[in-house]
């Protein structure tokens, strides 16, 4: 999963890419919205927490243009202010959630947990696909109910797959998904990746799809979660 930050604040930008690097996703940053509003507009980015007091661009105007733009991936707002009106006006900008300043780090990364499960379509934290478990919140995984050890490059290719159960991805959207932007990329490295989450899982539901890309199969009989729309 690949997130941006976009906090004017140093320190606290800071804060919370360690915060959300330490929770296994990947992590971009800007420090003003005109930045911010160029990677949300050009990057895929699976949710995105964004300051409203910013400089050269204040964090509605950035979200607006975004919404205008038919951008639709979750976004965090972060704010000193904590009036009603000023979240109404940041729903109505087309934000999915609100955190005033100051909080709790543990609150950030539990509302992201929720608006990236919920626009894959997952309703609770735990993820299961057959006898693989993803806890979300713990960050582990399990098969068949035993914990399986998993690198972080592992972790984060099987938690995309686990959101997107049921749906052909390509390697080029796993690249994508999985790497900020400074990350030397390489999209051979993605097959590596899968061949050793195969060995690890233990289970066939990890296919390759011939020209496509990789499929995480549901059980047969089990129906696959949808986006929220």
């Amino acid at each position: 999963m690949r997130l941006l930050v976009v906090e004017d604040d140093k320190d606290l930008n800071r804060q919370i890419v360690t915060a959300l690097e330490g929770a296994g996703y990947a992590v971009d940053t800007a420090f003003d919205g005109e930045e911010g509003h160029f990677l949300g507009d050009t990057e895929p980015y699976d949710a995105v927490v964004l300051d409203i007091g910013l400089p050269r661009k204040d964090g509605l105007t950035v979200l607006e243009e975004w919404r205008a733009n038919g951008r639709k991936m979750p976004v965090l707002l972060l704010t000193a202010r904590d009036r009603w009106s000023d979240k109404v006006q940041g729903f109505d900008a087309g934000a999915d959630d609100y955190v005033a300043k100051p909080f709790h780090m543990e609150e950030v990364l539990a509302r992201l947990r929720a608006l990236v499960r919920r626009a894959a379509g997952h309703a609770t934290s735990d993820i299961s696909c057959g006898p693989i478990r993803l806890d979300t919140r713990a960050g582990r995984v399990m098969v068949d109910g035993n914990p399986v050890k998993l690198t972080s490059h592992e972790y984060r290719l099987l938690a995309y797959m686990m959101h997107h159960v049921g749906r052909v991805i390509s390697r080029t959207e796993l690249v994508e998904h999985l790497y900020d932007q400074d990350f030397d990329r390489d999209s051979n490295t993605i097959e590596v990746f899968v061949g050793r989450l195969r060995k690890k899982l233990g289970t066939e539901q990890l296919q390759t799809v011939r020209g496509l890309g990789y499929l995480l199969a549901p059980p047969e009989g089990e129906t696959p979660a949808r986006p929220a729309r």
